[in-house]
């Protein structure tokens, strides 16, 4: 479960010095009370788009908020154990994902893996009508999204295409000659940036799953408080969303159970946002020269991170006192993320394992430097990235569909072959027939590879060992 060292502790240093920064006051913040709110929100924040709930279709929301009640009603939420700062710890929101066939999604060093929603040329065998139901609503909203998504890119761009042709005018009238020379040239580029075109359009909007959450946050002990700007009870803390396509759009369908008119809190008593209230928080990363923005989400409300936003801007979910469910839209980066992924690397490990037709016996084509390190960096990455993954994560996929279990058991022969590969080069290295030297070689490369399955084995075994000991607190704490 290792994760980059390095970007963590960038992200650890950065935030320590913005909270010395801080010293003990708060930044500023706006909601829509706030004269200057929408302003800001247009100058600072215009990459975030909001869908009220009345300007989507009631029919959308019928299914979709009944598949969030089915998903609940049959224990397919769970809380994620995930790994931060090199300590494991359980999520306080409860997740599902949901997606293609064969597609993983990775955040916080834990690979979650879909329940595949229902697609052409795929036989999915669902638990229970009624889960079959759900992911059919579910992709019914993944395709809504998608089109609102690329009509809201569309908008973004003719905005910026005018305004960068109004600023061209006012240019030319300035100074007409410059104009010809440099701007003119300038903006005619941009207009036919790769980016903007209808194929980047739709590579950056086609979402392949959504990651599925559900808080209750009065069944909580404890939530986190916002750190920054004084915005209250977090459900989510500040982050960039992980592995998703370069610039590609997040579509956040948002539904809070309705509350008790008791719940809600006189805005004249409150100072900032409405603690009753679910938000979403948005902040120019690590910047404290710009105002935060809190966004009341009510119910069926949509949001859409346009373009660049997740990579320029951080955003957190701070909880109100309903419970919520929310289905959140991505473009997964899944070059190494999916069954054909993984399967095509087993291909190319086992290609160096030939059988004797005589003996039948299993021997190793190559003993090559290079062969032998890329077979062993497949053998980990299969052990660590998706079988221990996918077993640590316990027998919760079985609530929806048994459909990765058989991909996962060929999974693990494929894994069985590599461990024999691994003792065959051990018997290879020693036998006498090859000079110092050439053993020399073949374990300078072989050795870091074992030492790491050795290390991260350590871990893992650390980590079972940590979900039981919280597993069995839960129980007594119920």
């Amino acid at each position: 479960m290792k994760r980059r060292a390095g970007a963590s502790e960038n992200k650890a240093a950065k935030k320590q010095k913005l909270l010395e920064e801080l010293g003990e006051s708060w930044l500023p913040y706006l909601t829509p009370r706030d004269a200057e709110f929408h302003q800001l929100w247009k100058t600072r924040y215009s990459k975030l788009l909001l869908r009220k709930a009345e300007k989507i279709p009631q029919e959308l929301h019928h299914i979709v908020q009944e598949a969030f009640l089915t998903l609940q009603n049959h224990g397919c939420f769970f809380q994620d154990l995930v790994r931060i700062k090199g300590k494991d710890f359980l999520t306080p929101v409860s997740r599902i994902l949901i997606g293609n066939p064969g597609c993983t999604y990775k955040y916080l060093n834990t690979r979650l893996f879909t329940v595949p929603w229902p697609m052409e040329d795929y036989e999915i065998k669902y638990c229970h009508p009624e889960l079959f139901a759900a992911c059919k609503a579910l992709i019914r909203l993944n395709d809504y999204l998608n089109i609102e998504a690329v009509q809201a890119l569309q908008g973004q761009i003719f905005s910026e295409t005018k305004e960068t042709e109004d600023t061209a005018v006012s240019d030319r009238e300035q100074d007409f000659s410059t104009f010809i020379k440099g701007s003119l040239l300038e903006d005619q580029s941009n207009l036919y940036t790769p980016r903007n075109d209808c194929n980047s359009l739709k590579h950056r909007t086609s979402y392949n799953l959504t990651l599925l959450n559900y808080m209750d946050p009065l069944q909580m002990p404890y939530l986190k408080q916002e750190p920054y700007f004084g915005m209250g009870n977090m459900a989510v803390s500040w982050h960039h969303d992980e592995n998703l396509v370069e610039r590609s759009t997040v579509a956040v369908y948002s539904y809070s159970c309705e509350g008790s008119a008791s719940d809600k809190v006189n805005e004249q008593d409150v100072e900032g946002r409405d603690p009753a209230d679910w938000h979403v928080g948005l902040k120019v990363a690590w910047d404290i020269k710009t105002p935060g923005l809190a966004i009341p989400l009510h119910p069926g409300d949509c949001y859409f991170m346009l373009d660049d936003l997740n990579m320029t801007h951080q955003h957190c979910v701070l909880a109100g006192f309903q419970p919520r469910f929310s289905s959140t839209h991505r473009v997964a980066e899944c070059s190494t993320g999916t069954l054909e992924y993984i399967f095509g690397q087993c291909e190319i490990a086992l290609q160096n394992l030939q059988v004797d037709s005589d003996s039948v016996a299993l021997s190793l084509k190559s003993l090559e430097v290079q062969v032998v390190k890329e077979v062993e960096g497949i053998h980990n990455e299969v052990e660590f990235e998706w079988l221990r993954q996918f077993w640590f994560q316990g027998k919760r996929y079985r609530k929806c569909t048994d459909w990765w279990f058989e991909p996962m058991a060929k999974l693990e022969e494929f894994w069985k072959k590599m461990e024999f590969m691994t003792s065959l080069v051990l018997c290879e290295v020693g036998k006498g027939e090859r000079t110092m030297e050439q053993r020399n070689e073949i374990i300078s490369c072989f050795l870091p590879l074992l030492t790491e399955r050795q290390e991260l084995r350590k871990e893992w075994t650390a980590s079972i060992r940590k979900r039981e000991t919280d597993i069995n607190w839960m129980f007594e704490e119920l």
